[in-house]
């Protein structure tokens, strides 16, 4: 029994954007939210709150976050915000702003992986967030969390499902409400993914667990397709395939939120996004970075109507 509904959380304005050389401004940043908002995505991850030395792309995240409070870009009913937030420094400047409805935190299934990146292991890069979750519930901000290199690592190599366990017992401990299991480098097959969607779910209620999956080896749709056998519902994506990881040679992104919305739609399942419009949102950031959007659905719908 596949799900009657989905809920994507669109990572194109933050995940997606992050990694691009090019700097994209403030304006065209608010055009890709505003063209997701009326395609009807009710959850987008909208910025970050990292130093704008490691991640220059996001130096404008109050702008954006200022922005978004107010017209014209103001939010429909029911659209919600997430911000990714590194450390209590990020979480007290999100708070300064306009108040997100959820924070994203991070660790790893990896050892290694941890290590080479923020040179600690996982334990205490999770103890580092109990404050920061703490904190931000307290405030009424859902606290959602990722669990990177769940199903491969640049590094290591392969990871286990009990590493995934681990992470997410981890997670659960110092309050993190939901969990995503993120195939960061996108290596995982469908046998590999339900493994460790089974290792989350042993800690986290179905309705809690969510993927997010790149499209490196082209398996993105079918572990999804592997999730919703499962019964999970909720899923990241980004609009045109935005996104890559530097750590995976040949990456091409994160999966194309039209691609995910085509077999969905084509499943008989709900997502209350309009194809159409997500396909013109697509098109729109593709423009503004001077190249075509990743998305195969997207490509093809936008060929037929020029043909028609």
């Amino acid at each position: 029994m596949l799900p009657t509904r989905v809920s994507i959380v669109d990572v194109a304005p933050r995940d997606g954007l992050q990694n691009e050389k090019q700097p994209v401004s403030t304006q065209d940043k608010l055009g890709l939210i505003q063209r997701l908002q009326q395609a009807g995505v009710k959850k987008i991850e909208v910025t970050s709150y990292v130093s704008p030395k490691w991640v220059p792309q996001m130096a404008d995240n109050a702008a954006v976050m200022q922005a978004l409070s107010s017209a014209p870009v103001r939010r429909p009913e029911g659209v919600q915000y997430s911000v990714l937030v590194p450390n209590m420094q990020g979480l007290e400047a999100a708070l300064a702003q306009p108040l997100p409805d959820e924070i994203v935190v991070f660790s790893a299934a990896s050892e290694a992986f941890t290590q080479k990146n923020i040179n600690c292991s996982i334990a205490e890069s999770i103890a580092r967030y109990a404050p920061v979750v703490a904190l931000a519930l307290e405030r009424g901000i859902r606290v959602r969390g990722s669990i990177s290199c769940s199903l491969g690592c640049p590094y290591q190599g392969k990871v286990p499902p009990v590493a995934v366990y681990e992470v997410a017992s981890r997670m659960k401990n110092i309050g993190v409400q939901e969990i995503g299991v993120a195939d960061t480098i996108g290596v995982g097959t469908p046998k590999q993914t339900q493994a460790a969607m089974e290792a989350a779910l042993k800690v986290y209620a179905l309705e809690n667990v969510s993927g997010h999956f790149h499209d490196t080896y082209g398996q993105a749709l079918v572990n999804i397709y592997a999730c919703l056998q499962m019964g999970i519902s909720r899923f990241d994506a980004s609009v045109a395939g935005l996104g890559g990881c530097p750590y995976a040679r040949g990456a091409t992104g994160n999966v194309a939120t039209e691609d995910v919305v085509y077999m969905l739609h084509g499943l008989g399942i709900e997502t209350g996004i309009d194809l159409d419009l997500l396909v013109e949102a697509g098109a729109y950031i593709s423009s503004v970075l001077g190249r075509k959007p990743a998305s195969r659905a997207g490509n093809a719908l936008l060929a037929k109507r020029m043909a028609e």
